[in-house]
């Protein structure tokens, strides 16, 4: 593992949870760790729900990018964090550095129905999920041994 180590948040479309994660860590944690996101059949966009939320949350979006997992085929990766339950599902590039993998299940806000108020609620919600998690993340040492690590991140995905 790096100095610096890097997780990469992982959804199929790449427009809401993955983004939201990606933008919370990269600000939480500053220049302890690399954080980016991905996913297998990206969207092409940000979602206004996720955009919105972190807003309100006062987390910024800016210079994000839906991206593919493809992307990330020749970068190290040190943790790979799957945020929803298809691409969890789905066979994963082999990475670089062969990372710990996990998979944290979070509601898709964009799924959620509902008046417009309704439906930031819920995206907020998984923001403060994930901020919540992520917080706990960084007190974890992340360049422990790769079954500790495991038993740590897996341990978030309960909490």
């Amino acid at each position: 593992m790096q100095d610096q180590p890097s997780i990469l948040f992982l959804c199929t479309g790449n427009s809401c949870r993955s983004q939201m994660a990606e933008s919370i860590l990269r600000q939480l944690g500053g220049d302890k760790v690399q954080s980016f996101s991905a996913g297998s059949h990206p969207a092409g966009f940000i979602h206004a729900l996720a955009v919105d939320a972190m807003k309100q949350l006062g987390f910024s979006m800016a210079d994000q990018r839906s991206k593919s997992w493809d992307e990330f085929n020749n970068i190290p990766i040190d943790i790979v964090i799957t945020l929803c339950d298809a691409a969890a599902a789905q066979v994963c590039p082999t990475w670089i550095g062969a990372p710990v993998c996990v998979h944290w299940p979070m509601p898709d806000p964009t799924y959620c129905i509902g008046m417009d108020a309704q439906r930031l609620s819920a995206a907020v919600d998984v923001a403060n999920e994930l901020r919540d998690r992520l917080e706990r993340l960084l007190k974890v040492d992340l360049g422990g041994c790769s079954d500790d690590l495991l038993d740590a991140l897996s341990a978030l995905a309960k909490s």
